[in-house]
């Protein structure tokens, strides 16, 4: 080590401050590192032009862990022009580089002799490339970043009282295009201990937000950048309607300005960050819901990640009703059924059935058959007869059958229906009446028979 006329109190402080120096600030989450030249122990190697300028030494952290400085004390002679290079820097994905500096530096004032030549700043350059180049410093191809001064320097007083002038300096390159980089340190006649530097670069750390994952994210060129990033949905969510998720990554390595989300499928429902099916007796039927629902009346099912319940036996659910329907059944028969004969026309009139199966669509239909008198053989009554008001689809109790034949057998089946009737493929209830017609119209009272067909 050359020092000039400075001896080794320059040294001493420099170990002494190393020794004190707290490394313990936990490195910022957003931070990538590239190059800590604290995290180094071994020798950092650097290039120093000439080599009597710059000089590696050693030191201890709080921790008594080895670390590696430079330091350069030419203060004596003028015209000092003292180069010290990183090694190469490969940047990876980042355009804007951060270079954090932590420094000491000695008031010229306080130096006896070198009023003239001492200096209290210093230069950052850097150089970008892409490969390593050779030992070689060759300043021209070198862009200044900025002169660096201190905030705080020594004295030979703080060096007896170990009083530690820590200066912090940080510096912003970019925006950065080739794979690499060198940084640059010149010394012009300054007594200088640079106890760390540090680059890195930021990056906004992967996410879940709105149930969609956003990966790992390099901030843009600029201070003012938004990154826009689009999300991909976790699994069992999915896009909600013309709604992408996207979030933004600011240069700070923040998250910002969310947009969109995911929603889960049906089936499934949002616990924390993630999407988790629906438990047995449970049910989603649209990405649209928030929560599962217990099954409807009447329905089960006996597996986890149902959209719909299945219906129990005997029960049943039309193709227009949601999932969230209880299952419904076909009405039982119409009851009290009455019918008055004009001639070869028949009137028909009835009550509601006793159960409607649950729902409120019930409706009525009319069979007519046309029975031969011995042996009773029937037959579907044929186009020419008239129902009024109509023959299904009735709402109303009652309807007249018109332009039957005289004199013959007939037997009318009113069958109570509803959304459901026609899925059951097992029974239909109807009522049903046999009457005999008469040229002379002579009303014919019988009884009501009421069948379940199977």
């Amino acid at each position: 080590m050359v020092c000039g006329s400075v001896p080794c109190l320059w040294t001493i402080f420099c170990l002494h401050l190393c020794f004190y120096v707290n490394t313990g600030i936990a490195q910022n989450t957003r931070e990538v590192i590239l190059l800590d030249s604290k995290a180094q122990q071994t020798e950092l190697e650097w290039i120093s032009s000439p080599p009597s300028g710059w000089e590696e030494i050693s030191g201890l952290d709080e921790n008594y862990t080895p670390i590696r400085t430079y330091q350069v004390c030419q203060v004596m002679e003028p015209n000092q022009n003292n180069w010290l290079r990183t090694n190469w820097v490969e940047k990876g994905d980042a355009q804007r580089i951060f270079v954090e500096l932590k420094f000491t530096l000695r008031d010229c004032n306080s130096l006896p002799g070198v009023v003239g030549s001492c200096k209290e700043t210093f230069n950052l350059y850097y150089q970008e490339t892409d490969v390593e180049v050779g030992r070689n410093i060759r300043e021209s191809q070198y862009v200044k970043i900025d002169t660096i001064a201190a905030d705080e320097s020594f004295t030979q007083g703080d060096l007896g009282e170990r009083k530690m002038k820590l200066n912090t300096e940080l510096r912003i390159i970019g925006p950065l295009s080739r794979r690499g980089f060198y940084l640059a340190f010149q010394d012009l006649g300054a007594c200088i201990a640079l106890v760390s530097v540090k680059v890195y670069y930021k990056k906004c750390w992967s996410i879940i937000e709105n149930l969609a994952t956003f990966p790992d994210t390099v901030t843009g060129s600029e201070f003012s950048s938004l990154v826009e990033v689009e999300g991909t949905c976790v699994n069992d969510a999915e896009e909600e309607a013309d709604n992408s998720p996207k979030m933004h990554c600011s240069a700070e390595g923040e998250w910002l300005v969310p947009i969109g989300k995911c929603i889960c499928k049906a089936g499934f429902h949002q616990k924390g960050d993630a999407c988790e099916p629906c438990g047995r007796g449970f049910y989603k039927s649209s990405s649209q819901d928030l929560q599962c629902s217990r099954c409807p009346a009447h329905s089960y099912n006996d597996r986890e990640g149902s959209w719909r319940c299945d219906c129990e036996d005997g029960y049943y659910r039309a193709l227009s009703d949601p999932p969230s329907v209880a299952c419904t059944r076909p009405p039982s028969a119409p009851q009290n059924m009455l019918y008055n004969i004009n001639h070869t026309t028949v009137s028909l009139e009835w009550t509601p059935p006793a159960d409607t199966g649950g729902r409120n669509d019930v409706t009525y239909r009319i069979i007519c058959r046309r029975c031969t008198w011995e042996p009773e053989e029937c037959f579907p009554c044929g186009s020419n007869v008239g129902y009024l008001p109509q023959q299904s689809g009735l709402m109303d109790t009652y309807v007249t059958i018109t332009d039957l034949l005289a004199h013959a057998n007939y037997t009318f089946e009113v069958e109570a229906v509803n959304g459901v009737s026609d899925l059951s493929r097992t029974q239909r209830l109807f009522a049903a009446v046999s009457i005999a017609t008469s040229q002379a119209g002579k009303r014919v009272c019988t009884s009501v028979a009421i069948r379940l067909q199977i």
